[in-house]
């Protein structure tokens, strides 16, 4: 579309595949050490000309001055000096506070297609500048797919494509005051690492490997357990169904497991469904067109 006739954009979820504590920083928050991947379930986020910034949701309570994504188009205004608007409107797929990104990833959709849509002509370095600011994961989604982040998560190399095709998201309907927080303070420092799975992990994919289930880690997989009320059930449920490998994805509370074969994912996501009433998904991983991060 041109700039000028409006935007939609696909903004897609992420797992961790590794998640590593390395420490604490002297600004309060932790260095870690992790890749991420983007799958296919998504928001999708439309994008208007307007006079003034507005923004619409299908989930109303996220209609709000808080929004990321609407704090994502203030500062993109407020840096560019732009005197204009938008009509941003997010339909929402991925879970609310779910650990996987989904305020973070309407937020560097909405970066990247203001850009476009405002003919800024910022470029990616700029626009990641930007997105550091409004949160650890939102410089990743600017990239999408297969990527090693480092620092608090901003610092982001993208990688080859990972060889591994198919995981069943299961999302608890499970809230938990201030959860990042609250999971890094449960965290004990014993639990601290160097970050060498996740090297490993990076050097494998980098090398053409696959991703063996063994290689999969999260630091707050134990704790969480105890940390989000009843999380301890879904998890077992969700091995008893035969997922191997059930990790957390990102703080949580959603879950998420590798599957060999299509058909083996989708009978497990219509036993979670359909049997247990959960909201389940089963994903591919998903990167960008050739080109598509601009």
């Amino acid at each position: 579309m041109g700039a000028t006739q409006g935007l939609r954009l696909e903004a897609h979820a992420k797992v961790n595949l590794t998640l590593e504590v390395l420490g604490r920083r002297d600004d309060g928050y932790h260095e870690v050490a992790t890749i991420l991947q983007t799958v296919s379930l998504h928001d999708t986020v439309t994008l208007e000309p307007a006079g003034e910034l507005s923004l619409e949701c299908d989930v109303p309570e996220l209609a709000t001055e808080d929004n990321l994504a609407l704090r994502a188009a203030r500062l993109l205004m407020t840096t560019a000096r732009y005197l204009g608007g938008a009509a941003i409107r997010i339909d929402k797929r991925i879970p609310v506070s779910a650990g996987l990104g989904g305020g973070s990833c309407d937020a560097a959709a909405v970066l990247q297609g203001l850009n476009r849509l405002w003919r800024l002509g910022l470029s990616l370095d700029e626009l990641a500048t930007l997105a550091g600011q409004l949160g650890s994961d939102v410089p990743f989604f600017l990239h999408g797919g297969t990527a090693m982040a480092q620092g608090r998560g901003e610092r982001v190399r993208p990688l080859p494509p990972a060889d591994l095709e198919w995981l069943v998201l299961l999302c608890p309907d499970i809230r938990l005051a201030d959860k990042t927080a609250t999971l890094y303070s449960m965290l004990p420092e014993a639990d601290y690492t160097r970050g060498s799975l996740t090297r490993k992990l990076e050097a494998r994919i980098r090398g053409g490997g696959d991703v063996p289930p063994q290689f999969l880690f999260n630091a707050f997989d134990e704790i969480a357990r105890q940390a989000f009320p009843g999380l301890e059930a879904y998890w077992q449920t969700f091995a008893s169904l035969g997922a191997r490998e059930v990790h957390l994805a990102g703080s949580g509370p959603a879950l998420y497991a590798p599957v060999s074969r299509r058909e083996q994912g989708t009978a497990l996501e219509l036993m979670l469904s359909r049997v247990h009433g959960w909201e389940a998904h089963l994903v591919s991983l998903w990167r960008p067109p050739p080109g598509d991060a601009e």
